[in-house]
């Protein structure tokens, strides 16, 4: 009988199980530094009319918002997707929303806004143009699109705004995040988290959550989870059938909801 050589064995898997955990431990580094170019993927202003544009200073940066003025009551601030260039609503809200005032933000990097987004610059932001709106329009509903719910759920939690509105939106960013790496430690690794679900629950202003039936990056779990956090009779949801995460802004029915959402 051959005798078996143990100790080469014994010293090859060693080196195959420190070669992977070096690896597994760069890998992971490597998620952690570029996290956030994961999330964000800045975008150029289509629409640069200076009657169609204003800047909001705050801390550390300009923003670049879209504007469609008007001196009624009602305002409306919209929150966009992590790759949009919100100036391209402003026709379609224009018609949609013709009594409103339309203030769409340009996150830090996007638009020709300065500096870098964040969640917490995203956040700050955002409540620094609530504030300045709600001044000359008592009645302001917010809208978040994708990533921009995040963004629109925490100001509302926070600001009194009349109406809320969700497309596409998500229950955490650390959620969606988790089921696609199970294998990385994301809820430790993420910064910027969007944990809408812990802010819904002090919602009480009527919310309307638009879903595309097809959406291929939010999945329907997590957006039914966001729902149940809600108080009863806050939010109700509307599926829009056929269109996917980045088409349902083409849906005939996206501009009707909208608008009896607004009513």
């Amino acid at each position: 009988m051959p005798i078996v050589q143990w100790a080469p064995l014994r010293s090859a898997l060693h080196i195959a199980l420190s070669t992977a955990g070096i690896v597994y431990l760069g890998v992971c580094v490597a998620m952690f530094v570029l996290q956030r170019r994961l999330i964000y993927f800045p975008q150029p202003r289509a629409v640069k009319a200076a009657e169609s544009t204003m800047t909001l200073p705050v801390n550390s940066a300009v923003l670049v918002v879209s504007v469609r003025p008007y001196p009624g009551p009602k305002a409306i601030l919209y929150f966009g997707g992590n790759a949009e260039d919100v100036s391209v609503n402003l026709a379609s809200f224009s018609e949609w929303f013709p009594d409103h005032a339309l203030y769409l933000l340009h996150y830090r990097g996007y638009g020709g806004s300065t500096g870098s987004p964040t969640e917490r610059n995203n956040e700050s932001d955002a409540a620094a143009l609530f504030r300045l709106v709600k001044v000359q329009h008592p009645d302001v509903a917010v809208i978040g699109r994708s990533l921009g719910t995040g963004v629109a759920v925490h100001l509302a939690s926070e600001q009194p705004a009349s109406r809320l509105v969700l497309v596409t939106p998500f229950d955490s960013i650390v959620g969606i995040a988790a089921s696609e790496f199970p294998w990385l430690p994301v809820r430790l690794m993420l910064l910027d988290r969007y944990d809408s679900g812990k802010y819904a629950p002090g919602i009480r202003i009527p919310t309307t959550i638009i879903v595309a039936e097809n959406d291929e990056i939010i999945p329907r779990a997590s957006t039914e989870l966001l729902l149940g956090r809600f108080r009863k009779g806050v939010a109700s949801m509307t599926v829009i059938p056929g269109v996917g995460h980045n088409t349902i802004g083409n849906s005939g029915q996206y501009g009707a909801i909208l608008q009896a959402a607004l009513r």
